[in-house]
This record gives C-alpha cells, sequence and structure tokens, in this order.
C-alpha cells in the first residue's frame, strides 16, 4: 500500500495508546515477572526466556539477541514491515483518527485503509453464508456426513464453524456481490470467485464442498479449505494465496490451540483439517494442521512463541507419502532441530491410520496420549528408518546405511549429544553382537569426526573475508590529502567501539551529564568516529535542537520524562535509517552491568575521552611513522626531521593520555 506521510500527532498517539502487552502476547507467550513479564524471544532462537517486557516503560527488550524498542519497533521487526504501515495497522486497531502531512490524500488513505477491514468483513460474511447452508436442506448431505462418518458433534461443528458450499455456480456471488453489494473486485481478492474464461461474468469458486474456515491467530477467518463429498478432483481445496492468507505461514487451528500448547508444552502437528478436528473433539487440544503443504520454518517458528520446552511432535500419515512429508518436513527445520533449539519428535500411528481413524478405533484418547508421550526423538526416528528399510547383513546395504547415519551424526553440533548417538547406532549396527559395539563406536566416531572437521574447514573457506578491506572514508586522517589510507588496528576499533558506545549510553541515560560530554568534545575537539555512532549523535543533537528550552526534569536515569522522550524519539527515528546506524538499540536499554556502569559516570567519561583521544594519536603517530619510513633522508632532510618531531610529540601525548585513563576502559567495565 502506498502509504502518504503521517502527521507527528498520528505517530504520537499511536505510541500512547498502543499498549506493548497487547501487542507482544498476541506473538509471546508472556509471563508474569515482578512488575515485568517475561518470554522466548521471536527474534533468535533461545531455551531460556531473555525476552523481557515493561508495560510501565512501554517497553520490550532481549538481553540475548539487544533487539528492543516500543509496539511499533516489534511489530516492524516481526514481520518486517514498514513504519508507517505499522502505525497505520494500530491506528486501526486502537481507533485512532489518521491524520497526514497532506490533508488531500487523506480521503484516498481512508479509502485504502477501509479495503483490508473490509476483505475481513467478507470472508467472515462467506463463513456464516456457508455455515447457514449447511443446516438448511441443500446442505444434508454434508451434515450427516460429518455427524455419522466423521462422528463429529454440533458443538464441534459449531466451533469450528465448519459449513456447505452450495452446488449452483453462482451462490455465493450472488450472495455477496447482488444483495449484499460488496465489490466483484474484492470478492475475486478475498479468493472466493474466479472470472470465466469465456463469455464474462464470475463463478463460485468453492461449489458443493464441505467448508472449513481457516483463521489467524487473532480468531479472524482468511481463507477456506474446501473437502468435496463426491469424487471430484481435487479431493480438497484451498483458498488462493492472498493479502490476508499466506499457507505457508498459517497454521490450521492454531488460534485456538495456542492455549493448550502453552498449557501442554507441547505442540502436535497434523496433516489434515479432520485429523486436528478430531484430536480437538477428543481433548487433544494442542494439535494444529498443515494446509497440504510441507511444514516450513515460518509455521515452525509459529509455534514455539508458545511451547517454553520447544516440544513439537510431527504426526504424519504412516504411508508412503506421509512419511515423505515427515521427511521433507525434518529438511526444513533439520537446522533448528540440529542444534537443539526444537525438540523435534516423530509419531507414528501403527497400521497405517491417520489421526482421526486411530480416534474411532482406540474409542478413547488414552492409547494416542501414550503414542504422545512414547514418539521417538527426530533423529532416532530417521535411523530408525534407515535400518528397518535395509538389510544389515548385506555388505552394500549395511555400507549405504552407515554413511548415511555418519552425515546425521555430523550434523549435531553438541558433543554430548552426538556421543549418545553414535553409541545409540553402535548397537544397532551390532545387530546383537556385544563384541563388535565398542569397534562399531570407534569406526562411527572416527568418520564423523572425518566428515565434521571437513564440514568446519570448507565453511571456514566459505565465510574466510577478502584479504583487502575496502577503505571507510569516516576512519581517514584528516590534513592527509596524498596520503595511503590507513586502516586501525583490531584493537583500536574495538577501544573505539567500547568508549563511544560509553559515552553515548551515558548521554542517552543520565541527562545531568549531557553538557559535560559536549564540554569534554569541543575541548578535545574530538567525535564519534564510527559512522553508525556519528549518525546516532547526530539524531539525538537534532532532536534537542528541536526540544530546545524544555529542562530534564530527574537526574533519576531511570526516570519518566524528557529522558523516556529523547530514547522514544530517537527509536522512531532509527528505525526508518536501520542501514546507517547498525545494531545500536541496546543502548537504550539497562541491564544490571550496564546499569552499574553508569553509577561510575564521571570516571566513565573521562576514561572514555581520553580512549578516543588515544586512539585518535595512535592512529597519527602510525600514519607520520609510515610517512617518515618511506621518504628518503637525504633528498628530504627537514621534512624527516619534522616527521620526527610530530612523531615524538604524539608519543609523548599517548603517554600522558595513558597515566589520564590509568586502567584501559574494559577494566573500567568490569568495576
Amino acid at each position: 500500500m502506498d502509504v502518504p506521510r503521517l502527521h507527528p500527532d498520528t505517530i504520537e498517539e499511536v505510541k500512547q495508546r498502543a499498549d506493548i502487552y497487547d501487542v507482544v502476547s498476541e506473538h509471546v507467550v508472556l509471563k508474569k515477572q515482578g512488575k515485568d513479564f517475561a518470554g522466548l524471544c521471536p527474534f533468535h532462537d533461545e531455551k531460556t526466556p531473555s525476552f523481557t517486557v515493561s508495560p510501565s516503560k512501554q517497553m520490550y527488550y532481549c538481553f540475548g539477541c539487544q533487539a528492543g524498542g516500543n509496539a511499533i519497533t516489534f511489530l516492524m521487526e516481526l514481520g518486517k514491515r514498514s513504519f508507517a504501515d505499522v502505525v497505520l495497522d494500530l491506528a486501526r486497531r486502537y481507533q485512532v483518527p489518521i491524520k497526514t502531512l497532506e490533508p488531500e490524500q487523506r480521503e484516498a488513505l481512508q479509502r485504502q485503509l477501509s479495503r483490508r477491514e473490509q476483505l475481513y468483513e467478507i470472508l467472515a460474511i462467506a463463513a456464516s453464508f456457508y455455515q447457514h447452508a449447511l443446516h438448511q436442506s441443500q446442505g444434508e448431505s454434508a451434515l450427516n456426513y460429518l455427524r455419522s462418518p466423521r462422528q463429529l458433534s454440533d458443538e464441534t461443528i459449531d466451533r469450528f464453524g465448519l459449513g456447505y458450499a452450495p452446488a449452483g455456480w453462482e451462490s455465493l456471488y450472488g450472495y455477496l456481490v447482488e444483495q449484499k453489494r460488496y465489490s466483484i473486485k474484492l470478492v475475486e481478492e478475498a479468493g472466493l470467485i474466479l472470472p470465466r474464461k469465456s463469455g464474462g461474468g464470475y463463478y463460485d469458486r468453492f461449489r458443493d464442498r464441505l467448508m472449513i474456515p481457516i483463521h489467524d491467530i487473532q480468531g479472524r477467518v482468511i481463507g477456506f479449505g474446501g473437502r468435496t463429498l463426491g469424487d471430484e478432483q481435487p479431493k480438497y481445496l484451498n483458498s488462493p494465496e492472498t493479502e490476508l492468507f499466506d499457507k505457508g505461514k498459517t497454521l490450521f487451528a492454531l488460534d485456538k490451540a495456542k492455549g493448550a500448547i502453552s498449557k501442554e508444552d507441547k505442540a502436535v502437528v497434523v496433516e489434515g483439517y479432520f485429523d486436528a478436528i478430531a484430536l480437538h473433539s477428543a481433548g487433544i487440544e494442542n494439535a494444529v494442521a498443515s494446509l497440504g503443504t510441507a511444514l516450513s520454518v515460518d509455521q515452525v517458528r509459529l509455534l514455539l512463541r508458545y511451547t517454553d520446552s520447544k516440544q513439537v511432535v510431527f504426526n504424519f500419515d504412516a504411508d508412503a507419502a506421509g512419511m515423505k512429508a515427515a521427511e521433507r518436513a525434518i529438511g526444513e527445520i533439520g537446522d533448528l532441530a540440529y542444534r537443539g533449539q526444537v525438540q523435534l519428535r516423530i509419531l507414528s500411528i501403527p497400521d497405517g491410520k491417520d489421526a482421526d481413524e486411530f480416534l474411532k478405533s482406540s474409542g478413547s484418547c488414552e492409547p494416542y496420549r501414550q503414542l504422545l508421550d512414547n514418539a521417538p526423538l527426530w533423529l532416532e526416528w530417521q535411523i530408525e528408518q534407515l535400518v528397518s528399510t535395509h538389510d544389515l547383513s548385506r555388505s552394500d546395504q549395511f555400507q549405504k546405511v552407515a554413511g548415511r547415519t555418519v552425515e546425521l551424526l555430523a550434523k549435531i553440533s553438541d558433543g554430548n549429544t552426538r556421543t549418545h548417538y553414535i553409541s545409540y547406532c553402535a548397537e544397532l549396527f551390532s545387530q546383537g553382537d556385544g563384541r563388535l559395539i565398542s569397534m562399531m563406536a570407534q569406526n562411527l566416531r572416527a568418520q564423523v569426526r572425518k566428515l565434521w572437521r571437513k564440514k568446519r574447514k570448507d565453511e571456514r573457506q566459505n565465510d574466510r573475508p577478502p584479504l583487502v578491506s575496502e577503505p571507510d572514508p569516516s576512519e581517514s586522517v584528516e590534513g592527509s590529502e596524498s596520503a595511503s589510507f590507513m586502516l586501525p588496528t583490531p584493537g583500536d576499533r574495538q577501544l573505539l567501539e567500547e568508549a563511544e558506545l560509553v559515552l553515548l549510553r551515558i548521554y542517552l541515560h543520565c541527562p545531568q551529564h549531557r553538557r559535560e560530554i559536549i564540554n569534554f568534545l569541543e575541548e578535545k575537539d574530538l567525535g564519534f568516529s564510527l559512522s553508525h555512532h556519528r549518525f546516532l549523535w547526530q539524531q539525538i543533537l537534532e532532536i534537542e535542537r528541536s526540544l530546545e528550552g524544555r529542562s530534564f526534569p530527574s537526574a533519576d536515569p531511570f526516570s519518566e520524562g524528557e529522558n523516556n522522550s529523547l530514547i522514544s524519539d530517537l527509536q522512531d527515528r532509527i528505525q526508518q535509517h536501520k542501514s546507517q546506524v547498525g545494531g545500536v538499540s541496546h543502548l537504550f536499554y539497562l541491564d544490571e552491568k550496564t546499569q552499574r556502569d553508569i553509577l561510575n559516570t564521571r570516571l566513565m567519561i573521562q576514561a572514555a575521552i581520553a580512549c578516543i583521544e588515544r586512539v585518535m594519536c595512535e592512529k597519527r603517530y602510525r600514519y607520520l611513522l609510515k610517512l617518515w619510513e618511506e621518504t628518503d633522508y637525504n633528498r628530504y632532510p627537514d621534512r624527516c626531521l619534522e616527521y620526527q618531531q610530530q612523531i615524538y610529540q604524539e608519543k609523548i601525548r599517548i603517554q600522558e593520555l595513558d597515566s589520564q585513563r590509568q586502567v584501559s576502559l574494559n577494566d573500567l567495565l568490569q568495576i
């Protein structure tokens, strides 16, 4: 959507009304922790919650990956969306009037905003239409199918909003377009009708099908799955990809299962709609279904937000197609599982039954729960599949299984886990001969180590940086017009990074020391050398110039008021200039360590200034030394003597700065 520039009043009101807990809790399972909330970070994979939400400050922060910000920032990062797009969504949600900087565009913008709401409305009305049709005479066969072969209660039918699409070619079209007067274009964009290939006009996408509405995480209808009641193909027909519906990022019944997943600390993934519905009907409500495609990483990440143990159980059909689906799914998320970021298990039902059939034949959910509890980890399942489908008494097949197993084991990053599976495989391969176990384990270990080392070597070669780096103009020495560019040593870069971070952090969180920092920088004629810090400093100064005449109410670094206002305004600015500032969001938050650091404020400022000046002196010293070494003394003796004098002066100044610092910045950071 082409969004015009939003008026600052609209942005500010959205920031005031959008509640950080409400926004984040829709995507992350949050648990009370003192006055704040904690959960697993949605921006990186972790086992121990390091993601915190502070309702009092209306901010979130992750101590693991340093992601942080307000409600707007969270939605931008989570969905990789633009600042304006997120503000508009929150404005609709919290009923904030939208103003633009170009008043003449306001009416066009309102039309654009209402379009998405109309799509939700059209799909909701279509769902009601299908539900109504199910209980009419035309839907009798569909209703009987649900009650008899599927054995679903009326309560379950209503809870999942099951319906029926009449057999007519224009039943829904007539209702939505001719009776309800919705735009044909919008109904088509919702995925409900199709244009005729000849003769003009439109016809219903779903006809004479049992209709299963698909909801987003907030419970809004975003699409449909339609099952044929006859022999028509395809057996299942899904809505097309639309502005609202993305099959690769949606899981059926997740809106109903998320609470149970959190409670059970486990998610069950099945293949079909009716498998998930049957499990919910039987009381196993932590079940979801994929939408006819291999499970994607995005879908798995959705599930991982609701389970602390990161436990996901795949229950695919035990036939050949189901096994291939399970293997495809494992292939998608294999890296997550190998790194231990998801505890993936595979549930195989005996006799090739699916979950729905097994529940009916069992008469209760207990046998299924037992299968869930005993489901093997995915790596064990893969190894068992290899062993069970090959004859290990034949040399060629044994070598094939052993080679494939070594490939699997070499991908395991944790040494203890790898050792466990080497022993496990050695026992399998020994085929009951205890004398062979030790030899098998030793042989497997050697092959795994060899393959693992080769993999690491290949990765290092692929990741090796170029020998010569592109010069950064921001690091050049002023006044050296014809001089060769000299990059700072890694020590210089690290020292600058640490010193500049200290100054910026103190400036943001300790308003009473801001003038002191500015005076030091001006007196020493210093600035921020690293480009992202320099850009951030420019933004700070611009914000403060716009706030001239306003005073900071408190010296408390955690106080509300102008201190938080500067940080909040700065966050909004840098969201629109991410490429220029890099990862600096951690500066806006104080953990226990950085909170202690800024208590030694004056010492930290002086040390940081001394560090920055020392790095500058060191760069000039190396540069002058290089010029002196390259200058022919016999031809330019005066120039060489001048270089020598300057080198000596820089060396003396470096020693003075070392004396002023007394201890290194790294040492200070340990105080």
